[in-house]
């Protein structure tokens, strides 16, 4: 609904779903998992506490719905995160999630097992010195891995105006396999527990991303704030403020705001369209829409090919 605007089918018929599976899980006596896609946050230029509180807050709806209607609470949940540049602090964030989802589940009295699925940023990835998102994506997938994620899912250079191809596929597997086998990252899962500067970091995050959580609980939830636009609104101040920062050159992306290569030409390598897509349409919310940096200078230099 957050990514739409929209429930899939309905509101009732959404949560019906929902029951069904829980009960099916329940009899089956197999896994029940739900997902929370914190990625969307991310690329759409939540700060990192936002993305935390809000990713605690989202998982917390679905346990108060569960728990109201007497259903089985999952066994397993997943956070989809979106993992940036900021080396230190994503490795930070990921750790923070962690202990945060771990200190509610012992609210509720139930252990849940936290899945991390971590996967690449969008909001830094560049159309133009694309090779430079290979860069980026390793450096990330390093944070992951540090970070404690139990799945990474690179993201290939070119997926944002390719379409899915042979050799971007490889290159992306080929990236992960270099950690485990090169830079021995499979053996290193735990090289970032213990250092004091990201027990640190984690700590502060985890505090303020908790008190954010407290005051969303505090104002009526997560679903009500959702229908209300005010994380939506929070969210876009957020990602204001980080545009500024692009713009004006304080935040860099290399060979887009600084170091451009002027012969880099890329009209007629398009083929799909990297820039957010825009319809009008009948929404019940105010949907969060991903958008990365630099999609505003880029038109600007594909107008001037």
């Amino acid at each position: 609904m957050n990514r739409t605007g929209n429930w899939y089918k309905s509101l009732k018929e959404d949560h019906a779903l929902l029951s069904e599976i829980a009960n099916f899980c329940k009899e089956k006596k197999g896994v029940h998992l739900l997902s929370v896609d914190m990625g969307l946050y991310q690329n759409s230029g939540a700060n990192m506490v936002q993305q935390l509180a809000y990713g605690l807050a989202h998982g917390n709806e679905y346990l108060n719905h569960l728990e109201k209607k007497n259903l089985p609470i999952p066994t397993i949940i997943q956070f989809k995160v979106a993992v940036g540049s900021n080396y230190f602090f994503e490795i930070a964030k990921l750790k923070a999630l962690r202990w945060l989802w771990q200190s509610l589940g012992r609210v509720y009295d139930h252990k849940i097992d936290c899945h991390i699925l971590a996967i690449p940023s969008k909001r830094n990835k560049t159309l133009y010195d694309y090779n430079v998102n290979m860069l980026r994506t390793t450096s990330e997938c390093m944070s992951a891995v540090l970070g404690g994620a139990n799945t990474i899912i690179n993201l290939p250079y070119d997926a944002l105006y390719n379409k899915e191809n042979e050799f971007g596929d490889r290159i992306a597997r080929n990236q992960l396999l270099l950690l485990k086998e090169e830079s021995y990252f499979d053996q290193g899962v735990h090289a970032a527990n213990g250092t004091y500067y990201l027990e640190a970091l984690t700590n502060q995050l985890a505090e303020k991303a908790l008190l954010l959580f407290k005051q969303i609980e505090a104002s009526g939830g997560f679903y009500k704030q959702i229908k209300e636009g005010v994380i939506q609104k929070k969210i876009k101040e957020s990602a204001k403020k980080e545009q500024q920062k692009f713009d004006s050159g304080e935040l860099i992306l290399l060979g887009t705001n600084k170091f451009q290569n002027k012969g880099d030409k890329m009209k007629e390598n398009l083929h799909l369209f990297p820039f957010v897509k825009t319809e009008k349409r009948k929404t019940l919310i105010e949907p969060i829409i991903e958008n990365r940096l630099a999609e505003a200078l880029e038109k600007i230099r594909l107008d001037n090919e």
